[in-house]
């Protein structure tokens, strides 16, 4: 028995975090500092520290890195600059303007550092020729309250911009240009990381309309034409040649650090950490199996933790506040209706949970004590139900991106 179901539940997911963290996990793909010119760029909501584990062990470099509002970094010589997220504004325009010009002019002589985390999909904004900002702010708007998953958002993505699929890796060649990823999609495929601006894309005109079509998704006039004229780099392209794409952490390595510090305590399965579909139809699903695993239970066996990663959606038709992950907790509460033996945590390992600045939240026996559960889930509105029931997980920015953690723990009965 786990005296404190919340607390345990609440360290295996700082763990996940901290095995994330770039300064403790980046140096080591770091090759020797190139001679010559080195420029380093970077995008994400882990870019800004992975700028400054970069200069930690190489030193003041020149470069400019865009991230979110709050998870800037000090560094020593590349510029920081924090941006909107999930939606971009003008100052991810402006920033990656400035990138761009950064790359301009570059010799095979150069180096180019590229760094890469979930985020950079928003905050590297280069709208494609003719459309605006605010049109670009709209789709991207649509796209998030579709309930797309992350791969069909970010493929249209690429095609709206002159930055993505690719185009980044382009507007650096000749220069030989490494890129260093932290994956925050299922999968973990570096394609759909950011949107892809330093990997070739080969998705086509057809298969972004026939996204559009699925997801019914409203795009203008003139997202349509840009779609026509799409300036997505396939892969085999001679201007990606020099790239090298790595990618250094994954979900997956924190669901393992997690497990190593539960083991001790519980007897840990693992669901997968690729997980996608709609979070209520995901926890309702995991919510029957951990109530047939508390059925099979006796008193005094090892307690059963099932974790997952991935990336759940939410398909939005309410007016509340919420994201994937206090929407699963919310309807995964509902599905176990207060069992006894049951706790649960889900928490973006960003710090952010939709456009909220709260990571997710915790659930028990005694969570749906707070009245209004159902309606609030109704009205996509689980991260107001949660402040009400002082179940919020904030962090504040992780300065990681990992993707989700979630945790159900089932107890033995008595």
């Amino acid at each position: 028995m786990i005296p404190d179901p919340a607390a345990f539940l609440r360290q295996l997911f700082d763990r996940a975090v901290e095995v994330a963290d770039p300064m403790r996990s980046l140096a080591r793909f770091l090759p020797e500092k190139p001679k010559g010119r080195l420029i380093v760029i970077g995008a994400g909501k882990a870019s800004a520290r992975m700028a400054e584990a970069v200069e930690a062990e190489w030193g003041p470099c020149e470069g400019l890195v865009i991230t979110r509002y709050g998870y800037g970094r000090p560094c020593q010589g590349i510029r920081i600059v924090e941006a909107a997220h999930p939606v971009p504004d003008q100052a991810g325009v402006d920033a990656t303007g400035q990138m761009l010009a950064l790359l301009d002019g570059l010799t095979e002589d150069d180096t180019v550092l590229a760094l890469i985390s979930g985020g950079a999909s928003a905050l590297l904004c280069a709208p494609a020729a003719g459309m605006t900002l605010a049109e670009k702010q709209a789709v991207n708007a649509a796209l998030l309250a579709s309930g797309a998953p992350i791969s069909a958002m970010n493929t249209v993505r690429k095609h709206l911009s002159r930055v993505k699929g690719g185009q980044l890796a382009a507007a650096a060649y000749p220069a030989r240009l490494l890129a260093l990823m932290i994956s925050d999609v299922p999968g973990d495929d570096p394609a759909f990381i950011g949107s892809g601006p330093t990997v070739g894309d080969a998705t086509t005109l057809g298969d972004v309309r026939a996204l559009l079509d699925r997801w019914q998704i409203p795009v203008p006039a003139s997202a349509r034409a840009a779609l026509a004229r799409s300036g997505v780099v396939p892969p085999g392209d001679l201007r990606l040649s020099r790239t090298e794409n790595l990618l250094y952490a994954a979900p997956a390595q924190s669901l393992a650090a997690a497990t190593d510090l539960a083991a001790p305590l519980a007897e840990v399965r693992t669901l997968g950490d690729s997980l996608e579909g709609e979070a209520r139809e995901v926890a309702r699903a995991q919510a029957a199996l951990a109530i047939d695993i508390a059925e099979s239970l006796k008193p005094g066996d090892r307690p059963v933790l099932l974790l997952s990663g991935g990336e759940l959606t939410v398909t939005r038709t309410g007016d509340g506040v919420g994201g994937p992950n206090a929407e699963f907790c919310l309807a995964l509460a509902l599905a176990l209706d207060g069992h006894p033996q049951m706790h649960a945590l889900a928490c973006d390992t960003d710090g952010v949970d939709g456009a909220a600045e709260v990571a997710g939240a915790v659930i028990g026996p005694n969570t749906l004590k707070t009245p209004g559960a159902t309606e609030a889930l109704a009205r996509n509105d689980a991260h107001s139900y949660f402040a009400r029931a002082g179940a919020q997980v904030v962090t504040g920015p992780t300065l990681t991106n990992v993707n989700d953690f979630r945790a159900i723990l089932i107890q033995s009965p008595g």
